[in-house]
């Protein structure tokens, strides 16, 4: 997290302190903003297509909260580079939906695993199978989960 502020303040440095606009973005020269900002080539793709979409009309701001699940997810990972784990952060830390389920985060995955004593990592459909009790509250779950993770003693078969 330390270093994704450190880059966003970058970002925000190399446009002169102020949050730019999608435009302002697709405006800037694309390896300035790489090198100002310490992104990677892939990152500064993204920001771009995230910024395109927004100018487009294909993605409205303005509405995204408002979005069921299912749609929320479908319309973020429309842009490029944005995958259905960032469509689930975004819902929880963002958004404070209180029922979303982190099937693709590894860490909820090892978490179930170590909480649940099982042999493997859950696939995603097993991990849903075994959260359906913790509805209307996954999201509390995954917090749970990682927390659980942070305080877990280190296991000496990994």
């Amino acid at each position: 997290m330390l270093a994704a502020r450190s880059i966003y303040g970058r970002l925000i440095d190399f446009f002169g302190g102020a949050q730019p606009t999608p435009q302002t973005i697709l405006d800037a020269d694309p390896e300035e903003m790489r090198a100002a900002a310490g992104l990677s080539r892939a990152k500064v793709t993204f920001l771009r297509s995230l910024a395109e979409h927004v100018l487009s009309g294909e993605l409205e701001l303005d509405r995204i909260g408002q979005l069921p699940d299912d749609e929320l997810v479908a319309e973020l990972t429309a842009v490029k580079g944005l995958g259905t784990w960032t469509a689930h952060m975004f819902m929880i830390f963002e958004l404070g939906r209180e029922d979303v389920l982190a099937t693709g985060d590894l860490g909820i995955r090892r978490a179930a695993e170590r909480a649940y004593e099982l042999d493997d990592l859950p696939a995603a459909t097993d991990l849903e199978q075994m959260a359906e009790p913790w509805r209307p509250h996954r999201s509390a779950a995954c917090l749970l989960l990682w927390h659980s993770l942070a305080n877990a003693p280190a296991d000496p078969a990994a």
